[in-house]
């Protein structure tokens, strides 16, 4: 019997606040070692589509996986590659502590102090708000912990609470739910449990004062190249296929583009020796004194 094929890859509903877009610049692709790091503000530069079609003509509905990215003038002004890496917004910030729950000791998690939180990401530190993001670890040095990871399956508000215990090994400080905020958050991830066939072996999920850095998990990275030149095809086109001028009299030779308005305009000219041999044919630019008594018009009228 046939089984039905079920599709599991969706559009990506991203709000411009999720992303993070990172700019490198170099001047050439001869240049690696030289570059320019910049961070765009995503709120200027990425806009969502909404979808006014399937809603009535409502435009409430962003169309998940559709955006445009309109790039500052101010920060595209040179001449080289820009290399645009478009990924989820990074959340750095601290591990406060590491403990359990004093109902369910067996429930170990991650306490975040939202006062190290950076006041733009706040609102994403609420009950349920990180389920799903990725938390990576950060060594004492500020290097990150290459290829390792552990995802958030639960947060909730919390205060610590003690607890006389006989073990005097464990600690003493445990953690509880509230239903009010307050600045502590605990974070269950995953994994975070001992295998069943070797209990001592506990996953590591962090250290108190350890840095970390908290992604959102909507979309994957996308990394694009701009290349800004002196030409484009449109331009290349004109100097090709555009009305062209040449003055008999000075040797003024105009090109157009397509609305007949001038576009580049060079001296013509011949260098000969003192028996008047032909040595060279000269093309000069005119960009400093362009002769506009040579318009399109003017001339064909």
């Amino acid at each position: 019997m046939a089984t039905g094929n079920y599709g599991t890859i969706r559009p990506a509903d991203v709000s411009p606040e999720d992303v993070q877009i990172v700019m490198v610049y170099t001047e050439s692709r001869d240049d690696t070692q030289n570059f320019t790091l910049t961070t765009l503000d995503s709120q200027d530069v990425l806009r969502p589509y909404f979808n006014n079609q399937d809603t009535g003509g409502s435009s409430v509905e962003i169309l998940g996986g559709l955006y445009n990215l309109k790039l500052p003038a101010d920060q595209f002004t040179k001449l080289g590659i820009y290399t645009l890496m478009i990924r989820p917004a990074e959340i750095r910030t601290l591990i406060t502590d590491c403990g359990v729950l004093s109902s369910l000791p067996n429930v170990k998690g991650i306490v975040i102090d939202l006062n190290n939180v950076p006041s733009e990401y706040k609102n994403k530190f609420v009950n349920q708000g990180l389920v799903g993001f990725r938390v990576e670890y950060l060594n004492p040095d500020g290097t990150k912990i290459p290829n390792f990871f552990r995802i958030i399956t639960s947060c909730f508000y919390c205060e610590p609470v003690v607890q006389n215990l006989t073990n005097t090994i464990q600690k003493s400080i445990r953690y509880r739910y509230v239903e009010g905020a307050t600045n502590l958050l605990f974070c269950t991830v995953s994994p975070s449990s001992s295998p069943t066939n070797k209990p001592s072996a506990t996953p590591f999920i962090g250290q108190p004062n350890q840095s970390i850095i908290i992604t959102n998990t909507f979309f994957n990275p996308i990394t694009t190249e701009i290349e800004i030149v002196d030409q484009d095809i449109s331009t290349l086109a004109i100097a090709l296929y555009g009305n062209q001028t040449k003055s008999i009299e000075d040797g003024i030779y105009t090109i157009y583009d397509s609305n007949n308005n001038i576009y580049k305009q060079y001296n013509l000219y011949e260098i000969k020796d003192q028996f008047n041999t032909l040595l060279y044919e000269v093309r000069q630019d005119r960009n400093e004194n362009i002769d506009f008594s040579k318009a399109f018009n003017n001339i064909t009228a």
